[in-house]
């Protein structure tokens, strides 16, 4: 080919390309901005439960550069705590943050979903829902009334509860009133006391008057907050009712299936980020404060006996009985507990109990 007419084709061919590349559309990379409305059962900036849900809010916010957009409601800023459910369910806020089994009573197996007497611990809970089946029976039950949930926070093993007096048998809980929700409430009243569900800012002053006898809350960080030993010295352990609390992120089920894919994974990376730094911050914590609590205000820490145990666990059989019969969805989520409990709960019986129980001996941790 001759010189010159090469290098006029080359000119032609690439000013052909570039006015081309310069017509070609570019890629869509702006994605919308999403606005949620978030609410809680929660005080704002109460320790732990508020200030985790206040974090996930801020996370979410943060990992999208401020594309998803969270606005944050504490208890009764926008609704009164318990109304958080059917304010996700109806379509009026996008999300929530609770404990499950606040709605106990639409249907029992919500308990499973947050904490059951005698049930999993963090790490079991954890491998229930991500390996267990846990999650789908979740979204099978979340699902029939609008909504969609995930795994976003844990307390821990829980104390047993502040009292008025020793509890040295089973006896001594009759005719207790006794601020406990969930099924351990229900394992309460098998036991003759009389359990009662109040969010965590109406404690304080019921137990203060004396419209209640004792109270279960949380652990010595959250519990030292609200000055419960004010009123009860007596404070048990371990909790039988919520030996590790899962918190939930309740989102409305159409504006969750509304939600690219890329979307939701940024939605669940935020919420599994939030369920082990609140487990975290509760373990960091828990030990300072209940030895601040017996030294600076006296308060006398005391182990439930095995007696008074055994009677627990009697109650929490009859009260599974109950819930199972409630309907095949019921059977099916505690079946699946039961076997996630005894194949997880064997592996750590020879693992983590029996290495913590060694060190601890060797060591001399008490």
């Amino acid at each position: 080919m001759n010189r010159r007419k090469f290098i006029k084709g080359a000119s032609v061919a690439g000013g052909a390309t570039a006015i081309a590349a310069s017509t070609f559309p570019a890629p869509a990379f702006a994605q919308k901005r999403i606005e949620i409305t978030m609410v809680a059962t929660w005080g704002r900036d109460f320790p732990g439960l508020g200030t985790g849900a206040q974090r996930f809010a801020k996370r979410l916010s943060d990992m999208t550069d401020g594309r998803m957009n969270v606005k944050y409601y504490a208890a009764n800023e926008r609704v009164k705590a318990f109304d958080s459910f059917d304010e996700v369910a109806s379509g009026n806020a996008q999300m929530y943050h609770a404990a499950d089994y606040y709605w106990k009573g639409k249907h029992p197996g919500w308990a499973y979903f947050t904490a059951v007497p005698f049930g999993f611990v963090f790490s079991e809970i954890n491998s229930w829902i991500n390996f267990g089946g846990g999650q789908e029976l979740w979204d099978e039950l979340a699902g029939s009334f609008g909504l969609k949930c995930l795994a976003c926070g844990n307390t821990g093993v829980q104390m047993g509860g502040w009292f008025r007096k020793e509890i040295n048998s089973a006896d001594d809980l009759k005719g207790l009133k006794m601020r406990i929700p969930g099924l351990g409430g229900d394992v309460m009243a098998k036991l003759g006391a009389s359990p009662v569900s109040l969010p965590g800012g109406q404690i304080y002053e019921a137990l203060i008057s004396g419209a209640i006898d004792a109270t279960e809350w949380v652990g010595p960080w959250n519990d030292s907050f609200y000055k419960f030993y004010e009123a009860a010295k007596y404070y048990y352990y371990p909790g039988m009712h919520e030996p590790a609390s899962m918190l939930s992120l309740g989102m409305n089920k159409s504006w969750w299936e509304g939600l690219s894919n890329s979307d939701q994974l940024v939605i669940k990376a935020a919420s599994h980020a939030e369920n082990d730094v609140m487990m975290s911050e509760y373990n960091a914590k828990n030990g300072f404060y209940l030895e601040k609590l017996i030294r600076e205000q006296g308060v006398l820490l005391r182990r439930f006996n095995d007696d008074v145990y055994d009677a627990f666990g009697e109650a929490a059989e009859d009260v599974f009985s109950e819930a199972r019969a409630h309907s095949n969805l019921a059977e099916r989520i505690h079946a699946s507990f039961v076997k996630t409990r005894q194949e997880v709960g064997s592996w750590m019986n020879i693992s983590d109990q029996e290495y913590l129980r060694q060190r601890n001996r060797v060591l001399g941790v008490t």
